[in-house]
C-alpha cells in the first residue's frame, strides 16, 4: 500500500504560481512513477504530468508543459508540482497518484493509489 497526502491548493490570481506537495508513505517508491491528475466540475480526471521515482525522468501533457515542473525530493519521499503562469482554465482539483506500470501512463486507471486531492483556483 501507498499513501499519498497532498498539500498546497489554494486561490491565486491569473498569472500566478503555486506549488503542490505530496507526500507518501508505505512502501518504498523506488519502483513506482508518481503522476498529477486534475478534475473540474463536469470534467473527466486529466493527467497533468508524471516523473519516474528512480532516475526522475519526466512527462507533461501539453496543455501545461512549460509551465508546470514535476519534481521528487527522495529524502522527503515528497512529490511536487511547480505551477507557473496559472490561467483560469487550470482550476481544478488536483490529485497525486501512484503506478508501476510506466512513466507515459496517462489514463488514471493506470494509477494504483491516490490522495484525497487538493482545489486550485485561479481567478481571472
Amino acid at each position: 500500500q501507498v499513501q499519498l497526502v497532498e498539500s498546497g491548493g489554494g486561490l491565486v490570481q491569473a498569472g500566478g504560481s503555486l506549488r503542490l506537495s505530496c507526500a507518501a508513505s508505505g512502501r518504498t517508491l523506488s519502483s513506482y512513477v508518481m503522476g498529477w491528475f486534475r478534475q473540474a466540475p463536469g470534467k473527466e480526471r486529466e493527467f497533468v504530468a508524471s516523473i519516474r521515482w528512480s532516475g526522475g525522468d519526466t512527462y507533461y501533457a501539453d496543455s501545461v508543459k512549460g509551465r508546470f515542473t514535476i519534481s521528487r525530493d527522495i529524502a522527503k519521499n515528497t512529490v511536487y508540482l511547480q505551477m507557473n503562469s496559472l490561467k483560469p482554465e487550470d482550476t481544478a482539483v488536483y490529485y497525486c497518484a501512484a503506478n508501476r506500470r510506466g512513466l507515459y501512463r496517462s489514463r488514471w486507471s493506470d494509477y494504483d493509489y491516490w490522495g484525497q486531492g487538493t482545489q486550485v483556483t485561479v481567478s481571472s
